[in-house]
């Protein structure tokens, strides 16, 4: 009985970690790993939307979308990053560049797939670099 109850509050007190959260720490380690600095994580700018990662890689800053799935059943990770994500993601890069004087940088978009099966410790990480242009609607993007 006691047993159960500890367990219960140090689920609720130290909650797992989603599939999201694992694919995002992964993906920044594999990507640290690579000679990638990361800047910012889950660096919400908007209240629903957020940037998964912002890394510089040499003089370039890049931000990085990270899509975690067990399984590729319903296609690869990388395919959800459709042209409205797309749009998002470009608005929200201008946002974090403009807040932190960083316009005249070079700046990319990649994504980064996981797929994790369930039972296994290790994902499969694929980066596509240069994944998508800035995305904009008649060359506006903010």
């Amino acid at each position: 009985m006691f047993g159960q109850l500890l367990s219960h509050w140090q689920r609720k007190l130290f909650p797992r970690k989603t599939l999201g959260q694992r694919g995002e720490a992964a993906a920044a380690r594999y990507l640290r790993r690579r000679g990638c600095k990361i800047l910012a994580r889950g660096d919400r700018l908007r209240r629903r939307d957020e940037l998964d990662l912002v890394v510089l890689d040499g003089k370039t800053i890049v931000f990085v979308e990270v899509k975690t799935r067990r399984t590729q059943e319903f296609g690869h990770p990388a395919e959800a990053v459709d042209p409205a994500k797309q749009r998002r993601l470009t608005r929200l890069a201008v946002t974090f560049l403009k807040r932190h004087g960083l316009l005249e940088h070079p700046a990319r978009f990649d994504v980064v797939a996981v797929t994790w099966p369930e039972g296994r410790r290790r994902p499969e990480i694929e980066h596509v670099p240069h994944a998508f242009e800035a995305a904009g609607q008649n060359g506006w993007y903010s």
